[in-house]
């Protein structure tokens, strides 16, 4: 084989390598939505995360009671906005069956500890270091909260700031019967 034909040979191979890589690049993204997104009536995915003692918290273990699952971050003022009114309505519902859990996506425990003494919580605050579970649950804008009820059912999801009042009355619609 002359040295044309072997670099043509070698070309055809680089290209057709390369346009598959493209179209799955394409399908890939097309069809995570589909893959990715949850919604009400779905099994909330089980996880298993740190808090900031190094207690484990699997959302398995909470079954049998209401979970107020909320994605924030430090530096979301929505996010900041809305923890006061998490930690009040907590104290109101968690001797009712209904507990927070309140992921932390991707930030460091320094900056995790200052925020929960700042703002005085109470409720367990685990850290996504990995980004795991925020995409197993396909969380996109902080802050997002799932209502999950006591099977473990996802009964509503929330995108956005809350108000305390909203707060009460989601906390009071996953309370078990």
């Amino acid at each position: 084989m002359d040295k044309k034909k072997r670099r043509l040979l070698i070309r055809t191979i680089i290209l057709v390598v390369l346009a598959a890589a493209v179209i799955y690049t394409l399908y890939a993204n097309f069809t995570k939505e589909e893959r990715g997104v949850l919604k009400a009536g779905d099994q909330a995915p089980d996880f298993v995360l740190q808090d900031m003692e190094g207690n484990t918290h699997q959302l398995s273990d909470y079954k049998g009671q209401g979970v107020f699952l909320n994605f924030w971050g430090t530096w979301c003022k929505p996010c900041e906005k809305e923890m006061p009114y998490m930690e009040n309505q907590y104290q109101a519902f968690k001797d009712e069956g209904v507990q927070i859990l309140a992921v932390n996506v991707g930030e460091s425990d320094f900056q995790v500890n200052k925020f929960i003494e700042e703002h005085d919580l109470t409720f367990p605050v685990v850290v996504d270091s990995e980004i795991d579970v925020q995409n197993a649950y396909g969380i996109k804008p902080l802050p997002t909260t799932l209502l999950v009820d006591e099977n473990g059912i996802i009964q509503r999801i929330i995108t956005g700031e809350m108000t305390e009042t909203d707060i009460e009355q989601h906390m009071e619609s996953i309370k078990p019967n």
